[in-house]
């Protein structure tokens, strides 16, 4: 028996292969009937509303505006058909054992088609060019119908992507090459072990599939990840403020005040001590704080946008003061928590307070009418659909927000996973990154209804007037400070193009700065990692669009570190003697990262 699927598409024997067909459905019925006994066999609860994210509609309205053009349609068929002739004709060559061009090729980056039988084998290189062609004329066929509003024409060619990404070939056992050779080789072994995993999943989940996308054992927040030495120094309901032993025998005389979004935890900022920006900083002379989110329970129900402005980055603000003596600090608002930080910035200019010196803001949006694929999951309905998620707790589940994010990346963030854990029956590699990717957080129910609907839905922030806080009108264009503004060129969260927006808002010197990667990379790229790269324009007022200011921008190798640093270390002041956590006023409460940290909702 040939157990290889190689350049000759040889299958093995029939009868072996029932015979193993056979065992897998024997002993994958056995565990099943446990897992629902063990469950009590209870059928998953279904949403109240049929179709809560309001995927119908939008195809519903792109299917009638297709058919109303039926030359349109009919042409797109030609084209698939042309294309499918020529990989035909192609295929039949390699068959006959010639030498063929390859009629679609898989980008450079995707890593479903890496296994080398995808080249080497005629038959799965057919496979693997007839889905992509397919689900490339699906994607430019929704993508050219004329008549959809944009919002609809978003939706519409969001979850197209799912769908061609779910239908992968790679996804399934007989299209797959490496997985079948797996159950070839392993006499099914791979995926008895892919379902036990696939169960325990649905049981982590509590009936919904939660995908193990790493071992939680392999790490220990404090122990091997949030490493950095400091101190508690002061904490409230909502937050724990982390104050940084220090590394220098001098600091900058104004602290580095640093608030994290509370959509993920904040060691981000300190994964490992080679990676750690909180490091990095503390070696380059400042005094840091930052901000540890507490994990929103039933007791934090009436917490809102304010109460974070009020209890997290003012409350914050005092303890620093208290701990330092230093009215004056510099600050960094990273994600949401850059959304936050621009909002009490106009805050406190509408109140005369002039405490914060110059602002950094990591990937954070204020003007949201180009928020990215995550206005797809913003129309009324599907806010609806969240807040009808959240009354009974008063809050969203952390795993309903990861699920979101996970989409945006879905290849990489769910099939990847489905097929090494499910279909190869391995176990997900030990990856610190992925750890705190999968260490959710919630969102107290009020705060986000209030930040999807105000942002992402109106985008009042941006509008002067348009949101009041704490008795105040938020007014961006009050902002006067000096600002670095850092985006990343694939961001999916928080675009560059997005981002780059708010240098229209703040009336103070705006420097922009874009990084190479994504959304964590491009945030957390230390300068000796050597990798990626970041464009700045030294222009002294930044031009309308993004795509203008690039037309001036110099390209530099390696991180934005230093750049960065360049810049605020003019703006933090003259050396002081270093400041050791608890000094000052406030004396230590427990040991960094603190206990906030450490509360995960699902292991």
């Amino acid at each position: 028996m040939n157990k290889q699927p190689d350049s000759g598409g040889n299958l093995p024997d029939p009868t072996e292969w029932a015979k193993t067909w056979s065992e897998i459905a024997e002993q994958s019925q056995k565990l099943v009937s446990d897992f629902l006994a063990k469950q009590g066999a209870e059928p998953p609860s279904l949403p109240a509303t049929p179709d809560p994210m309001n995927i119908g509609n939008a195809f519903m309205e792109m299917t009638s505006r297709m058919l109303a053009n039926p030359t349109k349609l009919v042409e797109a068929q030609v084209e698939l058909w042309r294309a499918y002739m020529e990989l035909w004709t192609t295929s039949a060559q390699r068959f006959l054992g010639h030498q063929a061009p390859s009629v679609a090729n898989p980008d450079k980056s995707d890593k479903r088609f890496k296994d080398a039988a995808w080249n080497e084998s005629y038959l799965f290189d057919y496979i693997k060019q007839s889905y992509l062609l397919t689900a490339r004329w699906l994607q430019r066929t929704v993508n050219n119908v004329d008549g959809l509003d944009a919002k609809t024409q978003k939706k519409v060619d969001f979850y197209t992507r799912q769908f061609v990404d779910a239908m992968a070939p790679s996804n399934f056992v007989m299209t797959n090459p490496e997985v079948l050779r797996a159950t070839i080789d392993s006499n099914g072994e791979n995926l008895i072990k892919g379902l036990q995993n696939l169960l325990e999943d649905m049981e982590r989940g509590k009936g919904k599939l939660n995908i193990k996308m790493v071992d939680a054992k392999a790490f220990d927040v404090g122990g091997n990840v949030a490493t950095a030495p400091g101190q508690v120094i002061y904490q409230n309901d909502l937050m724990q403020l982390i104050q940084y032993n220090p590394t220098t025998e001098q600091v900058y005389k104004r602290p580095l005040y640093i608030v994290p979004p509370w959509i993920n935890k904040f060691y981000i900022l300190d994964l490992k001590p080679e990676n750690s920006f909180i490091r990095w900083m503390v070696d380059h002379g400042y005094t840091v704080f930052v901000v540890s989110w507490n994990q929103p329970d039933e007791r934090h129900v009436d917490k809102t946008f304010e109460s974070y402005m009020r209890e997290g980055i003012l409350d914050g603000l005092d303890a620093v003061k208290q701990a330092t003596g230093e009215e004056e600090v510099t600050a960094i608002g990273y994600c949401i928590g850059g959304t936050l930080m621009a909002s009490t910035l106009a805050w406190m200019a509408a109140k005369g307070i002039d405490r914060i010196k110059a602002v950094t803001f990591f990937a954070a949006q204020v003007e949201f009418s180009e928020a990215g694929e995550l206005s797809v999951f913003i129309d009324e309905e599907q806010i609806k659909y969240f807040e009808e998620l959240m009354a009974e707790k008063g809050y969203l589940e952390g795993t309903e927000m990861a699920a979101t994010f996970n989409m945006l990346r879905a290849n990489d963030l769910i099939w990847s996973f489905v097929v090494n854990n499910y279909l190869l029956g391995k176990e997900p590699f030990p990856f610190d990154l992925l750890y705190w990717n999968a260490d959710a957080t919630r969102m107290p129910a009020k705060m986000h209804s209030f930040y999807l609907r105000n942002m992402y839905q109106r985008n009042l922030l941006a509008q002067p007037g348009g949101l009041e806080l704490a008795g105040e009108k938020i007014d961006l264009r009050k902002i006067k400070i000096p600002v670095y503004l850092q985006a990343s060129r694939e961001d999916h969260i928080a675009p560059f193009r997005s981002v780059y927006k708010a240098t229209q808002l703040y009336s103070g010197p705006v420097r922009f700065m874009l990084a190479g990667s994504g959304h964590i990379a491009g945030v957390i790229n230390p300068p000796r990692a050597k990798k990626y790269q970041h464009w700045v324009n030294d222009i002294k007022t930044n031009p309308p669009s993004v795509e203008e200011w690039m037309q001036g921008a110099t390209e530099h190798p390696g991180s934005w570190w230093e750049d960065w640093d360049k810049w605020l270390s003019k703006k933090s002041g003259a050396k002081v003697k270093a400041r050791v956590p608890g000094d000052g006023k406030l004396k230590p409460i427990e040991p960094a990262p603190g206990s906030y940290v450490k509360k995960r909702i699902i292991d």
